[in-house]
């Protein structure tokens, strides 16, 4: 697997999009799929652009927990961390704008909007702590939502995310060049993308496909925006405004530069997932989800304090 390649995902999935509900990817072998379900079915916000925003809540307690998926992937990606999330914490699986079943009347798929997207769902969320937690594209979500929902914010775990912090935005005419294979093919390079860069050599072959297969059927008018937008987003001025701890939660499929991040937040502390890839969540939840439960559980206490 070519690192370039890597590096490249790794930017643009620091997370990413439709309006197709995709199915919960199989659980890695030996794993089962969360049981919890929602105690009232679907709820529905508007985003400020007037998209509606659909999301489930699970679960009782404190603080609420609000994870926000990736690029080309919907809250369906959570799905093995709601149950043992639920038995602690209220849950809010959000779907973003183009994701799932919330709407995709935007014209506009800039980070800055994702963010509002989030914001509008919190502001339905009587909880009066919150930790936002994002995948990948949603990494860089839930930093822009964090400044638009306040002090409610205790802090911030991204997951396959934010590995760019710190380095200079890219220039206009190395985005168009990564986007141009999407453009011309969008199905076959998403496939590409997902099967040869964001799975170890490893990976459950039949989850890898699946995976592959989903986020090959986002709608390229949703997808392509949203990967150029997430490619062209430059953190610096954001990261002002960030100021609660932020955990990372990164595989070893790509390095991860802990010191240079630090430079921007401080209060960064990372754990490494190794033998996982893009999607630790889905192929070692069994893993993944004691150092989710411990980063949660670390934010509170420090709320506390």
């Amino acid at each position: 697997m070519a690192y370039g390649r890597v590096a490249v995902c790794s930017v643009l999935l620091a997370g990413m999009a439709g309006c197709t509900q995709h199915q919960a990817p199989a659980a890695a072998p030996g794993t089962t799929a969360a049981a919890a379900t929602p105690a009232d079915g679907p709820r529905i916000v508007m985003s400020p652009d007037n998209v509606h925003i659909e999301y489930r809540v699970y679960g009782h307690g404190e603080p609420a927990v609000v994870l926000v998926h990736g690029w080309a992937c919907d809250a369906n990606y959570w799905h093995a961390q709601i149950e043992p999330l639920a038995a602690l914490y209220t849950v809010v699986a959000v779907n973003l704008a183009g994701h799932g079943a919330s709407g995709s009347n935007r014209t506009d798929w800039s980070i800055a909007n994702y963010a509002q997207d989030v914001a509008a769902v919190t502001r339905e969320i009587p909880n009066p702590q919150l930790v936002l937690v994002g995948h990948s594209m949603g990494g860089a979500v839930v930093l822009a939502a964090t400044p638009l929902i306040g002090a409610r914010v205790i802090g911030i775990v991204a997951v396959e995310a934010l590995r760019s912090v710190g380095l200079p935005p890219l220039k206009a005419r190395d985005i168009e060049q990564r986007m141009a294979p999407f453009r011309a093919d969008f199905v076959g390079e998403t496939r590409k993308l997902v099967t040869g860069s964001l799975f170890p050599k490893d990976a459950d072959r039949v989850l890898v496909q699946k995976v592959a297969y989903d986020m090959s059927l986002e709608p390229p008018a949703v997808a392509i925006p949203s990967m150029q937008a997430l490619l062209a987003m430059d953190f610096s001025p954001l990261l002002f405004a960030i100021h609660v701890p932020v955990y990372a939660i990164n595989s070893d499929l790509a390095p991860t530069d802990a010191a240079r991040i630090r430079r921007s937040l401080p209060d960064f502390t990372l754990d490494v997932l190794g033998r996982s890839g893009h999607f630790p969540m889905l192929e070692a939840p069994a893993r993944f989800n004691p150092l989710l439960l411990k980063d949660i559980a670390a934010l509170a206490q420090r709320a506390a304090h």
